[in-house]
């Protein structure tokens, strides 16, 4: 049995989660409201404040799903209570990131700035000029804006110029070797 599906999803308080006949969930916290089609085979219900995601039987297709959809639906909790954000960095000479009302404006390296317009559910924030984090209450929106973003420059294994998420590690190669005398 999934460890992680066995799990009960706790739900905090000023959260309201519904589950439709054909699974359809919606949750709604204080920061927003998603929704997610769950599985039919899989079973889900809310008991108080826990809320179980069950499978029928052990058909492959079952197991593959239940620690899938419980941890889908966490990630529904989570984003609705807390929300999510994800922390990119730019590095290099003259890079650097700037604000223009909600859109992101990226001076890194090209002839002409890039500019990034919000998603619907999705927010920019800047801690000085090399430092971008993307807000939101979707998981997984959140972490596709933000490697669209890494997108426009990725970082380089000679200089680590461009733009990179927080903590990540490049491989950096040697450069050109010198002329030898």
């Amino acid at each position: 049995m999934s460890r992680i599906g066995r799990k009960p999803i706790a739900i905090p308080s000023g959260v309201d989660v519904a589950v439709a006949g054909d699974n359809f969930i919606t949750i709604k916290g204080p920061k927003g409201e998603l929704s997610y089609a769950a599985p039919p085979s899989l079973d889900i219900a809310v008991e108080g404040a826990e809320l179980t995601v069950t499978r029928p039987n052990d058909a492959r297709q079952n197991r593959s799903l239940h620690g899938l959809s419980r941890t889908l639906i966490n990630n529904m909790v989570v984003g609705v209570t807390d929300g999510f954000r994800k922390n990119l960095e730019i590095q290099g000479v003259g890079y650097r990131a700037a604000m223009d009302g909600k859109d992101l404006v990226l001076n890194v390296g090209f002839s002409h700035p890039v500019r990034f317009h919000a998603p619907e559910g999705i927010s920019y924030a800047l801690d000085g000029q090399t430092k971008i984090s993307v807000l939101g209450i979707d998981k997984q929106a959140v972490g596709e804006e933000a490697a669209r973003i890494r997108r426009v420059r990725p970082p380089e294994p000679y200089k680590g110029k461009g733009i990179r998420y927080e903590g990540e590690i490049v491989r950096r190669k040697a450069g050109k070797a010198g002329k030898a005398k």
